[in-house]
């Protein structure tokens, strides 16, 4: 997955903790060049996410990349305790300090954002989502002539072989909350039949918001990687009327933009989704001819993308002046 040559990226993301340390993990990232920045309502309150996101790529000098919400909206919302959760992030004194540019806030929807920049590419792009796939799968209904010009997308969603975590009283608890809220965007996203590589709950499993890596990330002792503590320091008490751990979903899927496949394994086959309840957003396998092909992370070294993720962190060229 390693290339000397720099690879274009929108990144779409819902707000939440993790999303926004994927944006720190990105702008870190030397092989990277992004292009914009989408947002859809889902596992956030738009304006935190829109003042988190301006916050971290000021911090990273990047105050020209274009920043845009969706108006896609799916019909399972996420609870407001995990929706509020990220708006301690940029309540924190580094990130209160950081003068955002709020000329990058586009005042056009995400959808129409990711096709005018698709259809005016000269060269592939490849896109990470790390919430709903709403905005994508909605620029692609809208304009399927720019699924030409996308190199591959990335997507952390799904539960393939494992129990799913949304915990809802009209439920079975197969479906990933990232595949609940919008069902039908995640029916199509596999329909489409796109370079697609889910990092679904198989994978992220293996990672959870440990005590062990919060003191690996501290003893880095860098103000990026402090700054990056303290947002995960946010999710290690439990969210009311949940048991619930963190895990670290967004990252692990940004970090397949660069840490090299053989720390991955990765399962070729087809899937399909259901749109209905009880499974609502349910993803599994099934035969060739029976669905779509995809490919999704089942497996991973947990101790490689530590080391790269913290290493990654600490190299990042940020102005906390």
């Amino acid at each position: 997955m390693q290339t000397n040559a720099k690879t274009n990226l929108i990144f779409d993301h819902d707000g939440g903790v993790d999303d926004l340390l994927s944006l720190m993990l990105i702008l870190s990232m030397p092989n990277i060049n992004l292009l914009g920045v989408t947002i859809t309502p889902a596992d956030c309150y738009a304006d935190d996410a829109v003042t988190s996101t301006l916050k971290i790529l000021a911090l990273y000098g990047k105050k020209d990349i274009p920043v845009s919400v969706g108006n896609q909206y799916g019909p399972n919302a996420f609870p407001g305790d995990f929706r509020a959760q990220p708006r301690a992030c940029h309540a924190m004194p580094a990130m209160v300090r950081i003068k955002e540019n709020r000329a990058q806030l586009l005042d056009i929807p995400a959808h129409e954002w990711i096709i005018s920049t698709l259809k005016s590419t000269n060269a592939p792009v490849a896109l990470l989502l790390t919430g709903p796939a709403s905005n994508l799968t909605k620029a692609l209904s809208d304009e399927i002539d720019i699924k030409s010009s996308i190199s591959k997308v990335i997507w952390m969603g799904g539960a393939v072989g494992v129990r799913g975590n949304v915990a809802m009283h009209d439920h079975d608890g197969s479906a990933e909350w990232n595949a609940y809220w919008d069902p039908d965007a995640t029916n199509q996203l596999i329909k489409f039949e796109l370079p697609l590589i889910l990092l679904p709950l198989d994978a992220s499993n293996a990672l959870p918001v440990s005590w062990p890596f919060l003191e690996k990330l501290a003893e880095t002792n860098t103000p990026i990687t402090d700054l990056a503590g303290q947002f995960w320091a946010t999710t290690v008490t439990a969210i009311p009327s949940y048991e619930y751990t963190y895990f670290m979903w967004d990252i692990l899927a940004t970090s397949l933009l660069s840490l090299p496949e053989e720390h991955f394994g990765l399962t070729v086959g087809h899937l399909q989704s259901s749109t209905v309840t009880p499974n609502a957003g349910q993803i599994w396998q099934v035969k060739e001819g029976q669905g779509h092909p995809a490919s999704w992370v089942d497996s991973v070294n947990a101790d490689a993308v530590i080391d790269y993720i913290i290493t990654t962190l600490a190299n990042g060229n940020v102005n906390m002046s």
